[in-house]
């Protein structure tokens, strides 16, 4: 087993080149074809349960990574969501029910969260939070956290924003009571050298979100520049922006191939990459090297999968892999 961990930690490594990645992808793809695993470890069984929305793109990418990841480490996966804090944390009672091998959740809603988190703990069911909920992790009782620091994140585009000139900015808020939404904007108000000012829409509703952000632009020309917090919702926002005849600059959180084709063409300034494809490999690939070997990364502090400022110019680069679906 141990040259068979060597080989697994090797190929991650191999992914950190494009002809290392594509090398590991067609292992993966070959070994999924014949039926097998990476490794012969025990079938066990994880859970992610996440506060995605129906359809959200965005978790697409996360799912398809733990679906790699799995496929690779001998793992039954198990998917479900629900964007209501109540309803995901009695989802997560059904996988404690079920008495899953690992756990792991995303915390938008964190005090929704805390009791079925520490009922998985004390259960003995490992568990990682991922995407949303980096503070709350460690105190929850979850091995580590893997996703972007949301503040961090938020400053960044700050900054990018200063970079380039703008002075008056909208931030969309598309989800009331998420707690990383919240940070991104107020992380982007702490960096940005003009004004900014939330704006809260209904994101189940995307005409709503469109007809929301037209109307802000409509009243008030000198906003220079929108920032949207999902990658679908820049889409809205563009649209927002040619109907109310606005100069403003649409810019966003998280990248996926409609976000990179808008770089491409201009109609988007730049975007905010957190690599959910990561996120969602990661948390399976620690959850697995922790029932197998007690291995912990990030030393009690969130292990990083961003943010990337992607412009222009990287998206040309990253076009193949966003149409794919793992980008």
């Amino acid at each position: 087993m141990g040259a068979v961990l060597a080989a697994v930690l090797a190929a991650s490594l191999a992914g950190c080149s494009s002809t290392g990645g594509k090398r590991a992808e067609e292992r993966a793809a070959q070994q999924a074809a014949e039926g097998r695993s990476a490794v012969n470890t025990p079938r066990w069984t994880f859970a992610m349960v996440t506060h995605s929305g129906d359809g959200d793109t965005f978790w697409d990418i996360v799912q398809k990574g733990a679906q790699q990841a799995a496929k690779k480490d001998n793992i039954n996966f198990l998917y479900s969501h629900n964007d209501e804090g109540q309803q995901q944390a009695e989802l997560v009672q059904t996988a404690i029910d079920k008495k899953v091998d690992g756990l792991i959740v995303s915390l938008a809603k964190p005090d929704s969260m805390k009791t079925v988190v520490a009922k998985a703990v004390k259960a003995g069911i490992p568990v990682i939070t991922v995407n949303s909920g980096s503070a709350e992790s460690k105190a929850f009782g979850a091995l580590t956290h893997i996703g972007q620091d949301e503040s961090i994140a938020g400053e960044a585009v700050g900054d990018e924003l200063n970079t380039r000139k703008r002075e008056k900015v909208l931030c969309v808020l598309h989800e009331q009571g998420n707690v990383g939404h919240e940070q991104r904007c107020a992380g982007a108000k702490k960096t940005f050298g003009g004004t900014m000012q939330n704006l809260y829409v209904d994101g189940t509703n995307m005409p709503d979100v469109q007809a929301s952000i037209e109307a802000k632009l409509d009243s008030d020309k000198s906003i220079d520049a929108v920032v949207t917090l999902g990658a679908p919702f820049a889409a809205a926002a563009v649209k927002a922006k040619k109907t109310a005849g606005s100069k403003a600059e649409i810019d966003t959180f998280d990248l996926n191939a409609s976000v990179a084709a808008g770089l491409q063409d201009k109609s988007l300034g730049f975007a905010v990459d957190q690599q959910p494809y990561l996120q969602g490999y990661e948390a399976v690939d620690l959850l697995w090297l922790y029932r197998y070997n007690q291995n912990v990364l990030g030393g009690g502090l969130p292990v990083l999968t961003g943010p990337q400022v992607i412009t222009r110019d990287d998206a040309d680069a990253l076009a193949e892999y966003t149409n794919r679906g793992t980008r």
